[in-house]
């Protein structure tokens, strides 16, 4: 495991380009139950933690590998740590799936069915977000956002097992509770 972790630090980081003012998304506001109850700017859902929507998609090649982004290192929350290979808000207006296939075609540049395979609840270990987990499968070159993902990988289940338990903080706190889960279901 420790040389799987260390070809990470290897991995070189895509050239990206930060739009400045960039306008500001409205996320989908939501009850305890996960109803919608109106929209707010990203900044104010995030610096109120207002409870909110996200979806983490995971994508499996035909060895088995999931392919994990690094984040880029101008995201907001969690830069520079490792994240499920798609990932985002439920924008208003917008449900679940449509959120996860809006993801994969910005992140990861690919257009596949998505399995949705878990829903967790929102907690402060999840950022307040109600989370969709889903699964899929692609075997072809990924066309990685430069502004959204600084490098990426495929790993062994087992590898992000192990780095997951012994380097929590190198990955994103919503995706290390997507993996449990996952793991959970598919041992």
């Amino acid at each position: 495991m420790q040389q799987w972790i260390a070809l990470t630090s290897r991995i070189a980081p895509i050239a990206a380009e930060v739009a400045p003012n960039t306008p500001e998304d409205e996320f989908a506001v939501v009850d305890e139950e996960d109803r919608v109850k109106g929209a707010a700017p990203r900044s104010q859902v995030h610096a109120n933690n207002l409870l909110h929507r996200a979806v983490h998609a995971l994508i499996f090649n035909p060895a088995g590998e999931l392919f994990l982004q690094l984040r880029s290192r101008s995201k907001d929350r969690h830069p520079l740590t490792w994240d499920s290979s798609a990932a985002g808000h439920v924008n208003a207006g917008e449900e679940y799936d449509q959120s996860a296939a809006r993801e994969l075609r910005e992140e990861l540049g690919i257009d596949i069915p998505l399995i949705r395979t878990a829903k967790l609840p929102a907690s402060e270990r999840t950022g307040y977000e109600f989370i969709c987990l889903y699964a899929g499968s692609y075997d072809g070159e990924l066309q990685l956002n430069p502004s959204e993902i600084e490098a990426g990988r495929f790993f062994p289940p087992t590898i992000v097992d192990g780095w997951t338990k012994a380097r929590p903080k190198e990955f994103a706190p919503g995706f290390v509770e997507c993996w449990k889960i996952w793991r959970e279901k598919n041992p």
